[in-house]
Formats: structure tokens, sequence, C-alpha cells
């Protein structure tokens, strides 16, 4: 189905980005924005493209928690994703963590109260969530029946960001909560990937054995499409490859993939002392993700890109050389 009407709330970062190239072309897009004319809400995002072709792509201001004109927005639309939160990338302190649960729950309040003033209101709504929901598992893979959910503070964020989500009354609208992997494409996390590569800081992190769950961006959007174009499918799918790694094995492929033949290791007390430095938390490296995508595999998709070989050679052929190397 072609020239879908498709509202992407918080969509100012890397993944609404990729979102806005993937469906611009064939689809009007019009991405909720807390700022005009270009925002970016992710320490490694990158602006809003107009999309080529002849649909249209409009910017509506929001400030993801009051109403407003911005609610007409959601009115006759085909599909609505929320990607709505600020960056986990920054230490846990008692303001940083009320901001990131405020930042998540209140856009998803804003918009099912927005969707229940509808006249005609859109049949999905896929929420962003994470997999990193899932404990910590060196021991066997996490699904979304038998993956096991403790409480550390991430964890505690998304439980939280999908009870609100499913709390919110909208009989007329299928509900779907996508918890995302980390999400490769040419740009996003691999920036900071390669500025490890340049200054020869791409080996192992840790011990090197945490798991590392992942997605091709490409992928994340077909994956959406492929929800959107399936009305039996509802409820939490994790979104990611279907065969994950261990960080050891990733940066060791990100390297051949980039012509490194040798990377030095961080062990985890010298990332705990930069993670302070920069601002961060080691978690984002150290938390072993082992997440399998077993419903959307269930459903029928299949992935472009499941490898991780393949997927890093396609990222790395469509960027500049001068990105990730120093000569």
């Amino acid at each position: 189905m072609e020239n879908r009407k498709i509202v992407i709330a918080g969509g100012s970062g890397f993944i609404g980005n990729e979102l806005i190239r993937y469906f611009g072309k064939d689809h009007t897009i019009i991405a909720l924005t807390r700022s005009l004319p270009k925002p970016v809400n992710n320490r490694y995002g990158k602006p809003e493209q107009q999309p080529s072709g002849g649909n249209k792509f409009i910017r509506v201001r929001w400030d993801g928690k009051n109403p407003g004109a911005w609610m007409q927005s959601l009115d006759g639309a085909d599909l609505l994703i929320n990607l709505s939160g600020r960056s986990v990338n920054c230490r846990y302190t008692p303001k940083n963590k009320r901001e990131i649960l405020q930042s998540r729950t209140e856009p998803v309040k804003a918009l099912g109260e927005a969707i229940r003033q509808c006249k005609y209101p859109p049949p999905l709504w896929i929420n962003a969530s994470s997999a990193t929901i899932y404990r910590h598992a060196t021991d066997k893979a996490q699904d979304e029946y038998t993956g096991e959910i403790q409480d550390d503070f991430s964890v505690q964020v998304c439980k939280a960001w999908e009870k609100t989500f499913f709390d919110e009354s909208t009989p007329l609208t299928r509900k779907v909560a996508l918890r995302s992997a980390i999400t490769l494409g040419a740009g996003g996390v691999m920036v900071p990937y390669f500025n490890l590569l340049k200054y020869g800081l791409g080996g192992k992190q840790g011990n090197g054995k945490q798991m590392y769950s992942w997605v091709h961006s490409e992928d994340c959007c077909r994956a959406i499409e492929w929800i959107t174009d399936h009305p039996e499918l509802e409820g939490v799918y994790n979104c990611s490859s279907p065969f994950p790694v261990t960080n050891e094995n990733f940066m060791r492929t990100l390297r051949e993939a980039t012509g490194y033949k040798t990377g030095l290791p961080a062990p985890a007390w010298l990332l705990k002392a930069g993670a302070l430095l920069i601002g961060t938390e080691t978690e984002l490296i150290l938390k072993s993700r082992w997440v399998m995508p077993t419903r959307l595999l269930e459903s029928g998709f299949q992935f472009r890109y499941p490898l991780l070989k393949d997927a890093l050679q396609e990222i790395i052929h469509k960027i500049p050389v001068k990105q990730y190397r120093l000569f």
C-alpha cells in the first residue's frame, strides 16, 4: 500500500531519520518534534532530511506532554510510531533518571489522549521499547516468551514505558511495543565505534564475552512495515538479528570490515574510569544482551541482514572512508 500518512513522534534521532528515509519516498511523513527547524535529541543523531520523491514531509512542533494543535496530525493517520525519549548515554544521577523516565512516559500519555480524540484514529501505534529490558544474560537467549526481566534502572524504565503504553485505552488502535536491540547504520552508534578504531582502541571491551544483540537499521524499518501490513500482529516484539554475537566477535568483525588488523582491548576498570570522565555508564557496554526475535520469526518475517559481517559491509560501503580511518 502506498501513500500512507505516517506520524513519527520523537523522530529527530538516528532511528527516526532512518524511518523518514525508508518511508519518505512513498508516504506522507509528519514528524512531531520539540524544536524547529533542525532538532537533534540524540548525541550521535542527524537532523531530519527532506525525503526524495514527491510526497510530503512535515514537521509539527509539540512538547511531548501537553495538548495542542499537533493532535490534529493523528486524525486519519495510517500509522503512529513513537520514538520519544532522551538519550540514556549519560550518568544515572537522580535528575537524569527522572528526565529519562518522564521523557518516555509523558509522550505516551499525550499520544494516547490524542488518539482518543481522533475522529479517525490510527489503526496501528508502534511504540519504541528496548531489548535491554531483559536481564544480563550469558547463559541463554531471552525472547518474548521466556525472557527474564529483572529490576535495575534501565529495566525499570523499560517496564514503566511499556506499562504506560499498554495502559492507554485505544480500542480502535492496535498496539505493538518494539523491543529494539542496538541499531546499526550509517550513523548513530557506529560513530563512537569508528572513533575507537581510529585511535587504536578497537579491541574487546571488558572480557568481551558479553553478548551483543544488534539489528541493521533497514531491518528495523522493514520490521515496522511488516507489522503494519499484518493486522494480526500485536503486543511485544523483539527487533534484533537472530544471530547475536559476543562483544569480542563484534569488535573483530568491525575491524575486519574497516581494514584494521589490531585494536587494543579496554578492560572493565578502564571503561569505568572512562565512563566517569565522559559522563556515561559502563552498563551500555558491559551488559550482556542476548535477545532473540522469536515472535517476528514466527510471523514469517525474514531479515535482509541476519549476519553481522554482511550488515557491517553494507553500512561501511555507503559511508566515506574518512569517517573510520585516520588516513
